[in-house]
């Protein structure tokens, strides 16, 4: 297991150098699965909305605000690809968050929290690799990530407070459960570049 890095959030390693390597090398396709994971984004909002809603005072307002703002990062993305004369297109998913939501229990209420902890590591996954994108991208890339790190961390805050709330005590070792995971798939290899990739082989 790759050694803690410094963080404000629970991840247990950082993106990488390889990951970095590839991403400035292939900005076209980081764009564009970037685009596929907000939208993804959103959806998972609202599925927790529509399936969870009633568990929590305030669930349904919090996962709303949550899907318009993914929704909009996803518009702000496809934006910039028109910019530079990009279109969108299907990608094959890479497998971090299959990988993660393998390990989701199946009975409730333990399935709702272990889903809320996924969330919050894959937000924290993505502010951790918007910041390291900076000092590799092109300006216009490097300040449009760089500015999008507040709202993913906001995220984070969100899925952490409503696991908080739902899963009581055992939500602490919940989080440690999945970071450990969630570490094995980010410094492990992938044969294909996505936004939540390994290093690429």
């Amino acid at each position: 297991m790759p050694p803690p890095f410094k963080t404000n959030h629970p991840l247990k390693c950082a993106t990488p150098p390889a990951w970095l390597e590839a991403a400035a090398g292939n900005q076209e396709l980081l764009l564009l699965d970037h685009a596929n994971c907000e939208k993804k984004a959103a959806a998972t909002a609202l599925s927790l909305m529509f399936e969870y809603g009633d568990r929590h005072p305030g669930m349904q307002g919090l996962l709303s605000r949550l899907a318009r703002e993914e929704l909009r990062h996803f518009e702000q993305v496809l934006q910039l690809m028109q910019r530079r004369g990009m279109k969108l297109r299907a990608l094959s998913a890479s497998r971090y968050a299959g990988g993660l939501r393998r390990h989701v229990r199946r009975h409730e209420p333990e399935k709702l929290l272990d889903l809320l902890i996924v969330g919050a590591l894959i937000e924290a996954r993505s502010c951790e690799r918007f910041m390291a994108l900076v000092p590799v991208l092109d300006a216009g890339l490097a300040d449009f990530y760089g500015g999008l790190a507040a709202a993913e961390s906001r995220h984070f805050g969100l899925y952490v407070k409503l696991a908080e709330d739902i899963g009581g005590n055992e939500m602490t070792d919940r989080l440690a459960f999945f970071a450990d995971i969630e570490a094995g798939l980010i410094s492990g290899r992938d044969d294909e570049f996505r936004f939540h990739s390994g290093s690429p082989v």
